[in-house]
């Protein structure tokens, strides 16, 4: 079977301390309990948690919904945004399978990045490692006011932006992405074809931005 890999890789520097954090728990909450509903996500949708503060970490590896359980995740210390990317690319080559001559293998990744600020490690060294690999999509969402945009602009053609880090905003981002991982499964599975752009997401809800 050929697995849609999801990678969340997520901003857990102390600036996300409070509600913020508790945001992004009760959205990845929200985010499986949703796809969990959702036959085709069920069947090809996998998740992976990776977080960075003054460094990255897995916290949950590449898992089939029905086995997904939530991390226990605390916002401290600094943005290693670069080792994230890094670390991300790195489980992308250890977890996902590649297509061969004989093999179909996994549909290329969806990555979502959220972070709330900018970075404060080497992240041009961390977006080198990123760039070898192949994704289907990669979405990176700048939440409140002090997010670096054109940080993000370097990563990813897609950013969006949050006017807020509160609960509701973050929850109407976590929302957009389990509709948009829905909508991609189902497309993988009536089209044989890999996630190409963000025309072929859901459209966003107002709360959050597409950065143009």
């Amino acid at each position: 079977m050929r697995r849609l890999p999801v990678y969340l890789l997520l901003d857990t520097s102390g600036s996300m301390m409070g509600e913020p954090i508790e945001a992004v728990k009760n959205g990845v909450q929200v985010l499986i309990s949703t796809l969990r509903q959702d036959p085709y996500a069920l069947e090809t949708a996998y998740l992976s948690v990776i977080t960075f503060d003054s460094s990255a970490r897995q916290v949950v590896p590449l898992t089939e919904l029905s086995a997904f359980q939530m991390p226990d995740i605390q916002a401290t210390g600094t943005t290693s945004l670069g080792e994230g990317l890094t670390l991300l690319a790195n489980k992308v080559t250890a977890e996902v399978t590649k297509t061969t001559a004989d093999v179909k293998g996994d549909w290329k990744p969806l990555v979502f990045i959220m972070t709330d600020g900018g970075p404060t490690d080497n992240w041009k060294k961390g977006l080198i490692d990123f760039q070898k690999q192949k994704f289907g999509m990669v979405v990176a969402c700048a939440a409140g006011q002090a997010a670096d945009v054109n940080v993000l602009k370097q990563i990813t053609e897609v950013v969006v932006q949050l006017d807020t880090a509160d609960s509701t905003t973050i929850k109407a981002f976590f929302k957009w992405v389990s509709a948009s991982v829905s909508t991609g499964s189902k497309k993988i599975e009536d089209s044989g074809k890999d996630i190409a752009g963000i025309s072929e997401l859901p459209p966003p809800p107002p709360e959050v931005n597409i950065v143009v």
